[in-house]
């Protein structure tokens, strides 16, 4: 049996700049980080009990007895790609799907770490957002960009680059006592609702033509973002600059905001908050906001309609957490699995 934990990210600016579309042509930069909220992943080979062979149970259960069978497209596509058969897989997560922290590739992250792990090898960080992201993209064939992926296998505060080469992923070096301040004036709050986030990555997708001169300000804006984050100034100009990031991001798909979240945003920046921006593809999902300490309390009172999310920056990524190995064959003469 293997247990996998995987965390969700929050990306701080330069969100469109890694669509392909985008960044083969022009580069493309983000700033992210992962945090302590994780979904769980547990594998195991399923005893040959049962009249079907494969058991899957996410928000929907599956008995299947090939592969082919399966529902979920990303778990179809990584068991077909990863060659697994006769599998118990069980998904569990501290956070909703479809709500922009990048749930479905942190799963596919923790997915393919936890096939590896029972197939027994190991493989490194960048092998496993490879991976995640050709399954979603190339097999699943999902619209999107691809720092989800990367900010789930590697962990921690980063800033991402791609060029038509690939991707580096170059750690933010900052002290603890100022990253800590950070996460201290960052709020986390879920809107109530989801969205199916491909629609709204489609739209931004067929928009980007139209909108390279925002999207290159975006890119131009992650050297601000990490300028102030590794200086010595005040961490507000940080609050700030995420204010002009979503006034910015909100001109690429009018699918981004809506009437609520825009009355929400209001609601906090007249509460004393000096920035925020709705996470991921948008339309719904969590909302963050940069508020100091003195001003949280009235925060939360102005925004009590939506469910607040305390957190803390994590920096491991995505990681085996439980490993039992297990022999497996695939001879139909052997009546079980055995344990060893």
């Amino acid at each position: 049996m293997v247990i996998t934990q995987t965390p969700f990210r929050m990306s701080f600016v330069g969100g469109g700049t890694d669509f392909p579309e985008f960044y083969r042509k022009y580069g493309g930069s983000v700033i992210s980080t992962t945090f302590d909220k994780y979904c769980y992943v547990t594998v195991r080979h399923l005893p040959r009990f049962f009249d079907y062979r494969s058991h899957i149970t996410y928000s929907k259960t599956e008995s299947v007895d090939s592969s082919d069978e399966i529902v979920h497209p990303a778990i179809r596509e990584t068991m077909k790609y990863m060659d697994m058969h006769e599998l118990r897989l069980i998904y569990d997560a501290d956070l909703p799907t479809k709500s922009g922290i990048g749930t479905s590739s942190s799963f596919v992250v923790g997915m393919l770490n936890a096939f590896y792990a029972l197939k027994g090898k190991y493989v490194d960080k960048r092998k496993l957002a490879d991976d995640a992201i050709y399954v979603e993209r190339e097999l699943c064939a999902e619209i999107g960009g691809i720092q989800d992926q990367i900010a789930a296998s590697f962990g921690g505060l980063n800033r991402i680059k791609f060029t038509s080469d690939g991707y580096t992923v170059q750690p933010i070096i900052i002290p603890a006592e100022r990253k800590q301040s950070l996460c201290d004036n960052l709020m986390l709050f879920f809107t109530g609702f989801s969205r199916y986030s491909p629609q709204v990555q489609e739209t931004t997708r067929n928009a980007i033509p139209e909108k390279i001169s925002q999207l290159q300000e975006t890119m131009e804006l992650v050297d601000e973002a990490e300028r102030i984050l590794t200086g010595c100034g005040s961490l507000n100009e940080f609050g700030k600059l995420l204010d002009h990031v979503w006034h910015l991001k909100r001109t690429l798909s009018s699918d981004i905001s809506n009437s609520f979240i825009d009355e929400c945003y209001k609601k906090a920046k007249s509460a004393g908050a000096l920035g925020g921006k709705i996470l991921g593809a948008g339309g719904g999902g969590f909302l963050l906001f940069y508020a100091e300490p003195d001003k949280q309390k009235t925060l939360l009172k102005v925004l009590n309609n939506l469910l607040y999310v305390p957190f803390q920056f994590e920096n491991s990524g995505t990681k085996v957490i439980h490993f039992e190995q297990e022999a497996f064959s695939m001879d139909n003469e052997s009546n079980e699995v055995n344990n060893s």
